[in-house]
């Protein structure tokens, strides 16, 4: 890799890292379409959608550690909502990772693309704001959990993104989980599922290992500082903001397949 390139993944990285701290998403709403674009924009490489859904994989491990230990001791991480979640999305996640080699780089923007709009119009919707309570006094449907946390550990195997930016609008409008539990809590429930995915994508030879150590070293500087960040910030303008990045991400990706 070219000194620049490596300039161009840290701030990548980093830009991600800060965002998925702030927001428990995963930061591949971010990088996937960074890692896609950028480089090639700048004429330093292209990535295919393979290469960046493997490397999003493996990175997003980090990611999400990083930023579920800078929320370890605010008391927003609900374990059984962790546990039941995580266990079903990592067994979608390794289901998804393990077939994405077979399938093409437009078939995995679909996927993208899908997951992103159906993201933004769950964060679009009105909805009452939901008060937050103590981490013992959340209340949700289990079945339901699992079930849509398997669908999603689907998808996110598939193209190597965090699933926390489908996660936690899921987990803000369906099962109404007050916002910084559902943001400290998507954040260990995507490690779980990029464990799956990780395993998936190295297995079948989608990894560049490269970039990957490039982006792990961003994330770990900027997850813990976005998660500080995220603790202090307005809950409303916290979902605002992820609105926004979702909305804007799913314009981008469906112009791209549909022109």
């Amino acid at each position: 890799m070219s000194f620049s390139l490596v300039i161009v993944l840290f701030l990548i990285g980093f830009v991600g890292s800060f965002i998925s701290g702030m927001l428990g998403i995963g930061g591949a709403i971010i990088k996937f379409p960074m890692l896609l674009y950028i480089p090639a924009l700048l004429s330093l490489t292209s990535f295919t959608s393979h290469e960046v859904a493997g490397i999003s994989a493996v990175e997003i491990l980090v990611t999400s550690i990083a930023g579920v230990w800078a929320y370890r001791k605010g008391g927003y991480l609900n374990k059984s909502l962790i546990f039941i979640m995580g266990i079903a999305v990592l067994a979608g996640s390794l289901l998804g990772s393990l077939v994405s080699k077979e399938l093409s780089a437009e078939s995995i923007n679909v996927v993208y693309g899908m997951f992103a709009l159906l993201a933004a119009i769950l964060m679009f919707i009105t909805r009452k704001q939901i008060p937050d309570v103590q981490v013992h006094q959340v209340q949700f449907n289990k079945s339901l959990a699992a079930g849509l946390a398997f669908i999603v550990g689907i998808g996110s195997g598939i193209v190597g993104a965090g699933d926390g930016f489908i996660l936690v609008p899921i987990m803000l409008v369906i099962l109404k989980i007050p916002t910084r539990i559902t943001i400290a809590s998507s954040l260990a429930i995507t490690f779980i599922s990029s464990i799956g995915g990780s395993i998936g994508k190295i297995t079948t030879g989608q990894v560049e290992w490269g970039p990957v150590l490039v982006l792990v070293t961003a994330s770990l500087i900027a997850a813990p500082i976005g998660a500080k960040v995220g603790k202090s910030m307005n809950t409303k303008l916290l979902q605002m903001i992820l609105a926004v990045l979702i909305g804007a991400t799913a314009i981008k990706i469906w112009v791209d397949i549909l022109m």
